[in-house]
Parts: structure tokens; sequence; C-alpha cells
């Protein structure tokens, strides 16, 4: 039996790509990909998903004080912005060139990256 803890997860995004949100409170939006939870299936997204965080005063933070930040989307709620033609697509996983697995847009065939 292989153990599933060492093996790394493949999802449909990753970090630096232009997804748009499909369900939730920024629905229809888009953004670009700043960090991949792969444990959690999570992304956080450039300015979606905000919510506010009261901070108190501290030694380190004098000021204290409310600050707005990112909040992790479930990647579930996302989709890949194909480069060539600028629509969401589906991403599925084909052998090129080298023979190497590589993400393709399944609107256009073309691979991503």
């Amino acid at each position: 039996m292989e153990s599933t803890k060492n093996k790394k997860a493949k999802l449909h995004i990753r970090k630096g790509d232009m997804v748009r949100v499909i369900a939730g409170e920024d629905k229809g939006k888009e953004g670009k990909v700043l960090e991949v939870l792969i444990d959690k299936n999570r992304a956080f997204v450039e300015g979606r998903n905000i919510v506010t965080k009261h901070e108190k005063p501290s030694a380190g933070k004098p000021e204290g004080g409310i600050k707005k930040t990112e909040a992790p989307i479930h990647i579930s709620n996302l989709m890949l912005i194909d480069p060539a033609s600028g629509k969401t697509t589906r991403v599925g996983r084909k052998l090129n060139e080298k023979n190497k697995l590589q993400r393709y847009s399944k609107k256009t065939g073309e691979f991503i990256k």
C-alpha cells in the first residue's frame, strides 16, 4: 500500500494563474493567484474574498487598528482563464513533445505555460 502523505496533489490552478471566481460573494470577478494551499485545496486570489481583521495594539505594533486581507477561496470555486482566448476553461493534462505531463486548455487545446 502506497503512502499518500508524500505525494504532491495535482491541482488545476497554480500560483500566477489568472482565475475567475465562479461561486460566492465575489462571483464573476477575476484575479491573479497569489498562493495555493495544496493540503487544504484553497487559493489566495489578489483582491478577492477580502476579510477584516481587528488588531490589538502591542509592543511590536503600537497603532493596532483594522486590517483588510485576502482570505483563501476553495479551488472548486475558481476557474482558470485561458491565456490564449481570455475565456474560462477546464483544464486537462496530456503529454507534450518531451513526454512530460503538462496542463492544457480543453477549450482551445493549447498548452498552458
